[in-house]
C-alpha cells in the first residue's frame, strides 16, 4: 500500500462493513447504517473516505420494514447486485432481499416485493461467491432469533446454489458450520452464533470466514474453516480465532469482508469494532488490517491501532 493508514477509519456509526473494489480501482464501503436503508462511502486509496449517502432506501411498498443489516454488493454482467437482510413486514421475521443498480453509487431497486426466498425461518448475512467454473453460491446464517438447537438459540451457517441471475436460488440449502470451538461459546449456554460468512478461494481450497459470539460483546471475533468444495464439508482451523480483541482499546472485531490493497499485492481484511470499547453496543466503526494465506492457513495481522 502506498499510503499510511491507521485504525479506526473515518467511517463510524455502522456495522457489518463490506468493501467492493470496482474495475477502475475505486473502493465502495457498504454497511449497516440506518433503520430504513443503507449508506455508502467511497475511496481511491482505502484511507480517505467520502460519504455518498443513501444508496438504498426503503420504499412504501418495500417488503422489508426494519432492521436493514449486512449489505453486500457484487458486480456481475454490467450491473451491481445488493444482497441484504431485513425484517419482513408479513411476519416480522428476518429474511434476505436483493436489489439491483446500474451504478455502485445506487440507487439500488428491489427485484421483488418479497424476500429473495422463504424457507420458513429467519435468515441473515447473505454473501455471494462465484466460482471459477461459473457456479454461483449464496452463504447465509440461519438466525438464532428463531432457531432452537439442543435447547439453545443458535445461528448456523448454510450455503445454497444461486441461479445465473443472482436473484433466485435453486436446490436445497447445505449445512456448513455451528458454534462448537471453545472461543465460539463464550456467549454462554443459551445463545450462540456463527454468522457473517465470507468465502475466499486460494490454491483450490475454500476458506470460509465467519464471526462468533454476540455482536455487542467484547468476545465477538473472527475464525475460519477450510474445504475442498464450496459446499463443504468445512473443517475449522485449530488456531481460531484469527481476529479478536487484543488490547483494552479494541472490542469485538468482527463481521468481516476482504479486499485487496491499491497495488493489488496484499489482502486486506475489513471489519468493525465497538466505538466505545468499555461499553460494547451496536455503535461500531470500520477498521482494516493486512492478512495473508500461507502454507494452507489464514493469518490476520491485527487488530492494530498504529500507523502502517
Amino acid at each position: 500500500m502506498d499510503k499510511e493508514f491507521q485504525n479506526p477509519l473515518p467511517i463510524k456509526n455502522i456495522g457489518d462493513p463490506f468493501i467492493l473494489r470496482t474495475i477502475d480501482g475505486t473502493y465502495y464501503c457498504y454497511a449497516t447504517s440506518a433503520q430504513d436503508g443503507f449508506k455508502a462511502w467511497k475511496s481511491d486509496d482505502l484511507v480517505n473516505w467520502q460519504e455518498i449517502g443513501y444508496v438504498y432506501t426503503r420504499r412504501q411498498d418495500s417488503w422489508g420494514v426494519s432492521d436493514f443489516w449486512a449489505p453486500e454488493v457484487i458486480y456481475f454482467v454490467g450491473k451491481y447486485y445488493l444482497h441484504y437482510s431485513a425484517r419482513w413486514g408479513k411476519n416480522l421475521s428476518l429474511r434476505i432481499g436483493v436489489a439491483i443498480s446500474e451504478s455502485p453509487n445506487g440507487p439500488f431497486v428491489d427485484v421483488y416485493n418479497h424476500p429473495m426466498f422463504d424457507f420458513g425461518y429467519a435468515v441473515i448475512d447473505g454473501h455471494v461467491f462465484i466460482d471459477n467454473d461459473g457456479k454461483k453460491y449464496l452463504y447465509y446464517s440461519r438466525d438464532c432469533s428463531e432457531y432452537i438447537f439442543e435447547d439453545r438459540h443458535e445461528s448456523h451457517l448454510y450455503v445454497i446454489e444461486l441461479d445465473d441471475d443472482l436473484v433466485s436460488v435453486k436446490g436445497e440449502p447445505v449445512f456448513l458450520t455451528k458454534p462448537e470451538q471453545d472461543w465460539e461459546i463464550r456467549s454462554g449456554d443459551e445463545w450462540r452464533w456463527n454468522e457473517g460468512p465470507f468465502l475466499l478461494k486460494s490454491e483450490d481450497k475454500y476458506f470460509l470466514m465467519y464471526s462468533a459470539n454476540f455482536y455487542a460483546s467484547r468476545d465477538y471475533s473472527v475464525g475460519y474453516a477450510i474445504a475442498e468444495k464450496p459446499t463443504g464439508p468445512f473443517i475449522k482451523a485449530n488456531h481460531n480465532p484469527i481476529l479478536s480483541s487484543n488490547c483494552p482499546e479494541v472490542s469485538g472485531p468482527g463481521h468481516n469482508s476482504v479486499t485487496t490493497s491499491p497495488d493489488g499485492k496484499e489482502l486486506i481484511i475489513v471489519y468493525h469494532i465497538h466505538t466505545d470499547p468499555a461499553n460494547p453496543s451496536g455503535d461500531r466503526q470500520v477498521c482494516i488490517d493486512k492478512m495473508d494465506i500461507r502454507y494452507g492457513a489464514m493469518f490476520v495481522y491485527g487488530p492494530t491501532l498504529r500507523k502502517q
